[in-house]
């Protein structure tokens, strides 16, 4: 399988159409097609949906498109990581990053770290923790921030030590928002919003105990954005980290900690033994040299 024909494959699934297809990709369409029919048979699968006015994929083009997109990124990150190899520290570092607190420390470290070496540039991707540990250890992610709980101990990583507080999203004008700080049974009763991710939904369970369980969960999501959507307009409260908060700065928005007190730790997670370019180890001793960092 050569990454140029997974390429085609890509163009097709982006186009929808084959005509604009192969125009895109400056060959001829009975070409395209040839092309597409060998990746079909050599993977003993069909890619493709043909429709009178647009071409879908099957489930089994779903997957490969994933991979797909994986493999010409690692092909990518690794030309631009050999084009880097001069005398000047340049290349491009990519991050996976929660919606944490030590966010900040991230963007420091990034401030610092480019006007010493302006040639090193940034790829920032807002993911969820599965999806960044899964790229991570696929080579298409060069670092994460990461929250625990998780399997942290499979990477080499940097304690920040900044931990998130957890606690409750809501609407300003929400009764439950007139009290500094909120316990797991001033919700009881209420629609609330929980994180999707098992690991998390284990450490509340733990942590908070059997009344974790009683409450009325109305939706679980991934990332905080839906969340806040949910909350602004009204429909119910947010499980969530008080670092989160901050990307969705809003008027209409709180926060208010759990007591008693909650928090959960973040880290700067590598994967092991994988060599590192000298972009990526010098930028690691950048946030190192910012610990402990306090926000301003």
């Amino acid at each position: 399988m050569e990454l140029r024909v997974l390429r085609y494959f890509l163009t097709l699934a982006r186009e929808e159409n084959i005509s604009r297809a192969a125009e895109a990709l400056y060959i001829t369409q009975p070409t395209l097609s040839r092309q597409l029919a060998e990746l079909e048979e050599e993977l003993g699968a069909k890619l493709f949906e043909r429709g009178k006015r647009k071409i879908t994929l099957t489930e089994e083009g779903l997957l490969l498109r994933r991979r797909a997109e994986e493999m010409v990124e690692l092909e990518e990150k690794l030309e631009r990581e050999f084009r880097a190899r001069g005398e000047n520290l340049a290349g491009v570092i990519s991050v996976g990053a929660a919606e944490v607190r030590a966010s900040g420390l991230l963007a420091a470290a990034i401030d610092r770290f480019r006007k010493k070496y302006p040639e090193v540039s940034f790829e920032i991707y807002s993911e969820t923790a599965d999806r960044t540990k899964e790229r991570i250890d696929r080579g298409v992610l060069d670092l994460g921030l990461l929250v625990e709980p998780g399997d942290i101990e499979k990477y080499d990583f940097l304690r920040l030590g900044i931990p998130d507080r957890c606690g409750v999203m809501m609407r300003a004008d929400h009764p439950l928002a007139e009290k500094e700080s909120v316990s797991v049974e001033d919700l009881f009763g209420r629609p609330v919003i929980v994180n999707t991710r098992a690991e998390v939904r284990r450490f509340y369970r733990h942590a908070l105990g059997e009344a974790y369980e009683r409450l009325n969960v109305l939706a679980s999501v991934d990332f905080n954005g839906n969340a806040a959507y949910f909350v602004e307009k009204g429909l119910a409260c947010a499980v969530t980290l008080e670092g989160a908060m901050a990307q969705y700065a809003s008027e209409r928005l709180v926060f208010r900690p759990f007591a008693p007190a909650l928090a959960q730790e973040t880290y700067l997670v590598w994967k092991k033994y994988q060599p590192m370019s000298r972009a990526e180890r010098a930028f690691i001793d950048e946030v190192t040299m910012l610990l402990p960092y306090k926000e301003t």
